[in-house]
């Protein structure tokens, strides 16, 4: 089965030879993977047109278009994933996931209850770091879109985005508790195929009331996500995976 990877360039015409020029990509498809002329990759080209290409000659990293290949692997509609800053590395393991899940974005902000702290300098780092994760998911998940990062230095910044979503759901755990069970069924059936829907969750301490407070007043939907209450880590990937489910199994 042939691998995949983004090569960040102009779709080229069938039949034309092209040199892979992005250095990741070229390193592990000729060093890491050792690839020989005539094996074949999956090749994901500008705005998620993949291609199914030959390799010609590994010395000058030269592959040539064979066919254009039709199947899709992103989500019907476009979820932006949202989370409060976590402990430790829990949002590498966060994007990474996510990403395989087919989330559009991957958000994080400082909420009240986040214990980690990140300066500009140290978001920039991370965001880095974070984007590398998310390139070598998506590879592997065979999605045609990369997920774009974006970490946010105050809460504000993650509320000044609501205008451009559909919906804006909020994973409450109060709801939960409660024994909500209808709001997120109901969101999902009101979204339509390319519809912008943001899901946001707490990090671990959860999301205070004050927090809850300006979410609502800024029209956003509080959900439960079934009867047990989840990890911070775990919360956007059952979400993720309910919103699979209904448009892509059911």
């Amino acid at each position: 089965m042939a691998n995949q990877y983004f090569v960040f360039k102009e779709l080229p015409k069938i039949g034309e030879k092209f040199t892979i020029e992005n250095q990741a990509a070229a390193h592990h498809i000729f060093t890491v993977m050792r690839a020989q002329a005539g094996d074949q990759l999956r090749l994901v080209f500008e705005e998620g047109t993949i291609g199914l290409s030959e390799i010609i000659s590994p010395a000058d990293q030269s592959v040539r278009l064979i066919e254009l290949l039709t199947d899709s692997s992103e989500l019907p509609v476009q979820v932006t994933v949202a989370v409060g800053f976590p402990k430790g590395d829990k949002l590498d393991f966060i994007v990474e996931k996510s990403t395989e899940l087919g989330a559009t974005a991957i958000w994080s902000a400082p909420f009240k209850a986040s214990v980690s702290k990140w300066d500009h300098k140290k978001l920039t780092k991370k965001q880095e770091k974070l984007e590398k994760v998310a390139l070598g998911a998506a590879e592997q998940s065979r999605r045609q879109l990369i997920p774009k990062i974006q970490l946010f230095d105050q809460f504000s910044r993650l509320t000044e985005q609501f205008s451009d979503f559909d919906q804006v759901l909020v994973a409450y755990e109060e709801a939960a508790k409660m024994g909500e069970k209808s709001m997120f069924k109901q969101a999902l059936t009101e979204l339509s195929a390319n519809q912008k829907v943001l899901i946001i969750f707490g990090p671990e301490g959860g999301i205070s009331p004050d927090e809850i407070a300006k979410f609502e007043n800024l029209g956003a939907k509080m959900i439960g996500l079934g009867p047990r209450i989840l990890r911070a880590e775990t919360a956007p990937l059952y979400a993720l995976s309910s919103i699979s489910a209904y448009f892509e199994l059911l």
